[in-house]
């Protein structure tokens, strides 16, 4: 482990005094209110106004029908594959789910909760790789899966750190294919993209779309999550589930397998504190994001790309990926990692390492699904067809273009509450790292 502190090259730095974040919650005195009616009207359980307004004011916002409130962005998309698979397949047995012996195409450059919930509705998750426009499911490599699995009617895309994906191309191949599409839209709340002449907000733009309130997200509830509905029947159906699918009985009967899932009226109040600054939020990330491009654009480097005539995404996190040229040696065990100082040169880790001996957190991009020891069975597939999985540690060029993207990216302090003077001297820490 460097010295950095101590390290002439970095001369003259002084650490944070307070920790700089990779991304926080940001408070603006509002959620108070709401929490407090909740509580002095005794609102507190999963049902009250606070859930109606957040559920109605998302709804409206992104573009769809109906909207249910959940305990998590997890959760929400638990019960949107779910209820593909029913859609798909049926209703399952109570002892099975309703994937059973069937595959998805999942997103492979993502964080897993993205595709567990195929697991747990005991499919079989694909993973799809990424292309390097926007870091997103390849729509070319997706065309190649469904040539290799015709069968397969489901696909698990994902915004990744707040980026859309190529949504016009995946959605054309889903429909060539007769597949449905769960939208994986935690990351990317605000985010748009251009869809026949018009702007569409992500979460519309699957069959079944998800958003998260996680504490990191670009508005919070501490917890929370979202089910974004094409029609009031789905909307139902996911809200009886999140509810232990009790029937309209007057005693406790159920006929469906249920879930403990539904948002509380007082994280609903979190949340209906932030909604009025959603834009306001975005308007900072994408400030830190145009900082970093102009502070870092004399170095070997990229930051994370998005198509600037057809998207607008959110912002969320700020990455950036080094050269090829630009990359010492590196080496990321199972847990570990080791890496060498080399003029001219440097890597993501010791870039992390850093930054965190002066109190900021940044973070290696997510490692891909097919990479996971959890997933290591699972199959893969990029543009050329069924790959094996990559060694993490050396260059493969295009053949895994997210196993690329891990090994030389990182994701960088993106807190919207961190300063200009903050950001400049982060910027001046990794200038120092390729001394």
């Amino acid at each position: 482990m460097n010295d950095f502190v101590s390290d002439p090259r970095f001369k003259g730095i002084e650490a944070f005094p307070t920790r700089v974040w990779l991304s926080s919650p940001t408070m603006h005195g509002e959620e108070q209110k709401w929490v407090d009616q909740a509580i002095l009207t005794n609102w507190v359980s999963t049902v009250g106004e606070n859930i109606d307004v957040v559920e109605k004011s998302l709804a409206d916002f992104i573009g769809v029908p109906c909207a249910v409130g959940l305990s998590c962005g997890t959760a929400a998309l638990h019960l949107a594959t779910k209820l593909a698979g029913e859609k798909l397949y049926g209703q399952a047995p109570v002892r099975e789910g309703t994937l059973r012996g069937h595959k998805v195409f999942c997103s492979d450059l993502t964080f897993d909760a993205s595709v567990n919930p195929v697991a747990y509705e005991n499919g079989e998750a694909v993973f799809i790789d990424t292309e390097p426009d926007t870091w997103n499911m390849s729509p070319v490599a997706l065309e190649k899966a469904f040539e290799l699995f015709p069968e397969v009617k489901l696909v698990v895309a994902a915004h990744l750190y707040g980026t859309p994906g190529k949504m016009n191309e995946i959605r054309a191949v889903c429909e060539k294919h007769g597949a449905l599409i769960v939208e994986d839209a935690a990351e990317s709340l605000g985010a748009k993209i251009k869809i026949d002449g018009r702007w569409a907000e992500t979460g519309s733009l699957g069959d079944f779309n998800a958003i998260s309130f996680n504490g990191n997200k670009m508005i919070t509830g501490s917890a929370g999550g979202m089910f974004l509905a094409k029609c009031r029947e789905d909307a139902e159906k996911v809200r009886k589930w999140s509810t232990q699918s009790r029937e309209p009985a007057p005693w406790y009967q159920h006929e469906e397998l249920g879930f403990n899932y539904r948002m509380s009226n007082i994280v609903a109040g979190v949340i209906r504190g932030q909604i009025p600054y959603l834009e306001e939020h975005i308007a900072q990330k994408r400030a830190i994001w145009e900082r970093y491009e102009k502070g870092l654009s004399d170095l070997p480097v990229k930051m994370n790309p998005w198509d600037r005539e057809n998207s607008i995404p959110n912002f969320w996190l700020s990455c950036m990926i080094l050269d090829e040229s630009a990359m010492a040696y590196q080496h990321r065990g199972k847990l570990d990692y080791a890496f060498r100082t080399e003029p001219g040169k440097s890597t993501p880790q010791e870039i992390l390492d850093a930054l965190r001996a002066f109190n900021a957190e940044g973070r290696p991009i997510w490692k891909p699904m097919h990479l996971q020891p959890i997933y290591r069975d699972n199959l893969f597939v990029n543009a050329q067809g069924l790959a094996k999985g990559a060694d993490w540690n050396k260059p493969s060029g295009m053949a895994d273009v997210g196993a690329d993207l891990f090994r030389r990216g990182l994701c960088l302090p993106s807190d919207n509450k961190m300063t200009p003077e903050q950001q400049d001297k982060i910027i001046e820490i990794i200038h120092r790292c390729f001394l």
